[in-house]
Order: structure tokens, then sequence, then C-alpha cells
């Protein structure tokens, strides 16, 4: 089953035709985003943290996340993907075999330290993903998160030169977090040449702009739970001052 639903997620990553991911944080918040019409369900490693009590950066036991994901693809009938940041020191095969057992047919992985956001080396990375796909096989669609950009924005020729080989060693897709230029994008895309992640936030490129530009998938990160607690809060503000807040 878990081989069949990657399937139907790596079919999704259309260049031009990209595969939306309202990003999620729990089973209520994915069964929402299914029964809106979605395909697919990711979820954001910052809003799952949080919502289990933890801060961002792999400070959230990998058997809670990995919990809070089994939660999340037991409501859905259709693929899901995890956020699992670097991996929570898991080696690639435990990881691919813990996503098997969670139900996820997919998987974000970074290419940072988690807390001190170093750049991992390169070829450590892509090494990483080789043996992450040898132990998945098929049945997971990695995308591989290329953290440059959050460094520095300007340092276009070495994102493109990682996006390219962990795409060599095994990666589905590129997430180059952190890159919202429209330019740049458009260059990202046709240099690196294959499927490309863009993470939507405030300043990026249209869904229908993106979609010209030739990515493949757009992703949502902790966004919608930021925006669910900030209307939440507002809710409640309204009951403390007496107010209805409906």
């Amino acid at each position: 089953m878990t081989a069949e639903m990657a399937a139907r997620l790596r079919a999704l990553h259309v260049p031009g035709d990209p595969l939306i991911l309202p990003n999620v944080w729990d089973a209520a918040s994915a069964r929402a985003v299914r029964e809106a019409g979605f395909p697919a369900i990711a979820t954001g490693s910052a809003a799952v943290a949080r919502v289990l009590g933890h801060e961002d950066g792999e400070r959230t036991p990998v058997a809670e996340m990995m919990a809070a994901v089994a939660r999340i693809a037991r409501v859905v009938d259709v693929p899901v993907t995890a956020d699992v940041e670097r991996g929570y020191g898991l080696k690639p095969a435990e990881l691919a075999e813990r996503l098997a057992e969670a139900g996820a047919s997919g998987c974000n992985v970074e290419d940072s330290e988690p807390g001190a956001g170093e750049l991992v080396d390169p070829e450590v990375q892509a090494d990483f993903l080789a043996e992450l796909r040898a132990a998945a096989g098929d049945a997971l669609v990695i995308n591989a998160r290329v953290d440059v950009y959050l460094r520095d924005p300007e340092a276009h020729e070495a994102a493109v030169a990682r996006a390219r080989r962990y795409l060599e060693s095994g990666a589905d897709c590129v997430y180059p977090i952190g890159l919202g230029d429209e330019r740049a994008i458009e260059s990202f895309v046709r240099e690196v040449g294959g499927p490309v992640n863009i993470l939507f936030r405030p300043g990026t490129p249209s869904l229908a702009r993106l979609a010209g530009l030739g990515v493949a998938r757009v992703s949502y990160g902790h966004g919608l739970h930021q925006a669910t607690e900030v209307y939440a809060r507002g809710l409640l503000a309204a009951i403390k001052e007496g107010r209805s807040p409906y």
C-alpha cells in the first residue's frame, strides 16, 4: 500500500501543474485538507512540534513525531508526506522503516544541522539521501530541502549545485527554502532540471505564476498553523472581554 501511495504522490509532481500542499499539524487539520479536495497531505515539522508541546529543530522525540504522522495517515485516504527535519538522528534505513510504519509515502529532509543551522556538507547529505533511497526503494517520495538561501540569498550557484546533486542521489524533488523571487525561481527551475518545491509565503508569486515558472510542488510550511493560532487568540480575547467569539 505504501508503494502504491508513493507512486500516486510521485505522479502529482508535475512541472507547470504543481501539487499544492497546505501543510497540516494533526488529524483534524488533515481531515479538513482532504475534505477541501486536496490529493495529498503534507505535515509541517514546526507546526506538529508546537502542537505536541515542543520547539522546532528536532526537539520533538522521534517516537512522538512518528506517532503524529501515523495518526494523520490513519484518517485520510491519500498519500501523506512527512516533514522529518534532518531525520532525528536516525540512520537512513531506520528512517525509511519508521516512515513506512507510520504510513508515510513521502518525506522532507533538510540539509542543515538542527538548531545550529549549519549546512551539512553536500556530499554527506547526498550519501544520506542515496542510502535513504536504497532502503526505501520506490516506496518513498523524497523531497530534499536546500537550505542555502536561508544563509545567503545570493548563493544561487551553490544552491543549484546542491539541488542537482541531491536529484542525482535519488531525491524526487528539491526544496530551495527561502527562494521567493520570481526571476530567481525561474532560473533555479531551469538550471536544476528536476521537480522543484517552493514555499508559499507573503511576497511569493501567485500559484498561477508559480505554475507558469515550471514549479512542481507548492507547500505552506507552518504558515497555516500560525494563522490558525492568531485566529484562535482573537476568539479567546473576545471571550475574555465578555463578547461573543462567533
